[in-house]
């Protein structure tokens, strides 16, 4: 099953939901259409399941980097670098599930709207987390707003993965994550 969302979220962060066809979905699922109808509803609970498992898949991925950073300072780093890598090339021009969500959904489907508000929540929670561990460990000013900071992080993180669908370079991601970390320094 895994490896089946797998699959569908690669088509949904191409395609987006509405672009999405049922017989996309089964070819790259490697399941006929009976299969689909077997082990989800409809479109949109592959769908439902896909985004669940790419935020999941997104949060592991980022953890292990999280923790291996010295202090909040590093850490916010890693994670602005984490979002810089994954918005240029291939990677890039795939979008990010929770970005086309937002933009392609949120707004006509309230359970949609429920899981893109809470995937931002964490994301800026998190980041006012590193932001307080930052001021607590001396790495991040005291004096830096940990909330308006953080939203603004946020801001330039989802930014990020818009601007990747472009085609933008690595080079220029990362200068970008850099330069957002001045907000910090």
């Amino acid at each position: 099953m895994d490896a089946a969302l797998d699959s569908a979220i690669l088509v949904f962060r191409e395609r987006g939901y509405h672009a999405a066809s049922l017989g996309e979905l089964g070819a790259a699922m490697e399941l006929t259409t009976g299969s689909i109808y077997k082990a989800f509803k409809d479109k949109q609970t592959i769908f439902l399941a896909a985004f669940d498992r790419y935020v999941h898949l997104r949060d592991a991925q980022l953890r292990p980097l999280l923790g291996a950073a010295n202090n909040g300072f590093e850490k916010l780093r890693c994670m602005l670098h984490f979002y810089a890598e994954a918005s240029y090339g291939t990677e890039g021009r795939r979008g990010c599930l929770v970005v086309g969500s937002a933009t392609e959904l949120a707004t006509f489907d309230a359970e949609m709207a429920a899981r893109v508000t809470a995937a931002l929540k964490r994301i800026e929670a998190l980041l006012r987390d590193l932001i307080r561990l930052g001021q607590s460990d001396g790495s991040i000013a005291s004096t830096i707003d940990i909330e308006a900071s953080a939203r603004a992080l946020l801001c330039l993180l989802e930014g990020l993965r818009v601007i990747g669908k472009l085609g933008r370079s690595r080079a220029e991601m990362i200068a970008a994550a850099d330069q957002a970390l001045r907000l910090v320094a």
